[in-house]
């Protein structure tokens, strides 16, 4: 079995600053985070909020199945951000730093231009377990602040860090690949999210890889570029 690069029996609180645990203090952006979920969530009125809507939402069909990738995306971030902090303590920080940014971003972008959805049907042509799911999914999470959608976002900051660790097999990296590929799918198909909310969070992406991961695209493409000697 591969072993921990940190030993966290040894963590208490009070060694947050030792530079073997310094790298969760980073976990404190999830706590803002949910502080501000719970203020755009509950003090901007959806009657305020800019609808987003494409004429591709019109075409993508509702589909329950989709979710199961949607709720998987909580498992991924769970699992990467576990994987990370035991094995890879730099990817940890690297994964952690995209999903802050992008946090950052999307939060700025609901409090100025608050948006929202008018895409969730108004009854399931089927009733299953899948569009039970669906129905709590809808009462937990409304339709506003969706653009650009973080399920997207983390999917592919998550997807990023996993094809650059170097422990990972290539099994993994396209497992995981797969799944931000089918997540960023599920938001549309379970009428969640606009395919708008995909795009913008694409571009957001583009933002935090190259201020995550910039130093490591200059220096691969500059390998490429530089002539054999």
């Amino acid at each position: 079995m591969k072993k921990p690069v940190v030993n966290y029996k040894n963590f208490r609180l009070s060694k947050i600053n030792d530079p073997e645990f310094s790298h969760l203090k980073l976990l404190a952006g999830w706590i803002i985070y949910f502080a501000l979920y719970f203020i755009t969530e509950n003090f901007i009125p959806a009657e305020n909020c800019y609808i987003v809507h494409s004429k591709l939402d019109d075409i993508i069909p509702f589909c329950e199945i989709f979710v199961i990738p949607y709720v998987f995306w909580y498992f991924l971030i769970a699992g990467s951000l576990i994987y990370f902090a035991l094995y890879n303590t730099d990817n940890f920080k690297n994964l952690m730093k995209f999903i802050i940014i992008t946090q950052v971003v999307a939060m700025a972008v609901y409090i100025i231009i608050p948006n929202r959805q008018d895409l969730r049907p108004v009854e399931f042509a089927r009733d299953n377990i899948f569009t039970d799911i669906v129905s709590l999914l809808y009462f937990l999470d409304t339709d506003t602040n969706v653009c650009p959608s973080l399920h997207v976002a983390y999917s592919i900051g998550i997807a990023s860090v996993w094809l650059k660790e170097e422990s990972a097999s290539k099994w993994m990296k396209a497992f995981v690949v797969i799944a931000a590929i089918l997540i960023s799918l599920s938001t549309a198909f379970i009428k969640q999210h606009s395919i708008v909310d995909a795009f913008a969070a694409s571009i957001l992406c583009v933002f935090a890889e190259l201020i995550v991961f910039g130093r490591y695209w200059v220096f691969k493409l500059g390998r490429r570029v530089s002539p054999d000697k």
